[in-house]
């Protein structure tokens, strides 16, 4: 599945792109996330945690930065998490490019994402919202450390430091799901 999120920043080009390319920083902003090792300049470890209601899940992540394009503001980080209790995995390529508009930068993250075993099995739908609603909170949280002052960069990072609760996320989910169905029973676009 492929996941879109766009946000402008009031910063310059270049220090967006040295965030971006600093990804022993760029990791706490994921949700859950926690940087465990780094491996070399391109590959790095880390620990996602999530809790789905009663189910609560750890996944082991690898990370490399598998394509870097500075002239084009693009760079591309690879994932590959496995649940250190064999529940299943994820893999996903997270792309970020940068422009620049009306004195801002802006930045284009595309998350192409791909769950395998038990994971995999929650409604397509839910999963999405899911995974959409922690991509926006990355966002938001590279967003802080961009044009944040230094006590909303540590306070954006501390918030994503906590485990991904599922259950307020996967009730949104559920809510954001039900509200597609009743608008396409209705023929109004709930999104």
């Amino acid at each position: 599945m492929e996941i879109e999120n766009s946000f402008d920043v009031s910063a310059p080009r270049e220090q967006a792109w040295a965030l971006l390319m600093d990804v022993p920083r760029v990791v706490p902003c994921m949700p859950g996330a926690t940087l465990t090792e780094t491996v070399d300049e391109s590959h790095w470890k880390a620990e996602l945690a999530v809790k789905l209601g009663p189910i609560s899940l750890k996944f082991a992540t690898d990370i490399e930065r598998s394509e870097t394009d500075e002239a084009a503001g693009t760079v591309v980080l690879t994932t590959k998490a496995r649940e250190l209790r064999g529940r299943g995995g994820a893999q996903a390529d997270i792309r970020s490019t940068l422009s620049e508009a009306d004195g801002k930068t802006r930045i284009d993250i595309t998350t192409d994402l791909s769950l395998s075993g038990a994971v995999a099995q929650y409604g397509r739908g839910i999963v999405h919202d899911v995974s959409a609603q922690l991509v926006s909170q990355f966002a938001e949280c590279l967003a802080a450390q961009l044009a944040g002052s230094a006590e909303e960069a540590d306070a954006a990072v501390e918030a994503a430091a906590k485990p991904v609760a599922g259950g307020s996320a996967g009730l949104r989910a559920v809510w954001s799901a039900i509200g597609r169905m009743f608008g396409r029973l209705t023929g109004r676009s709930t999104s």
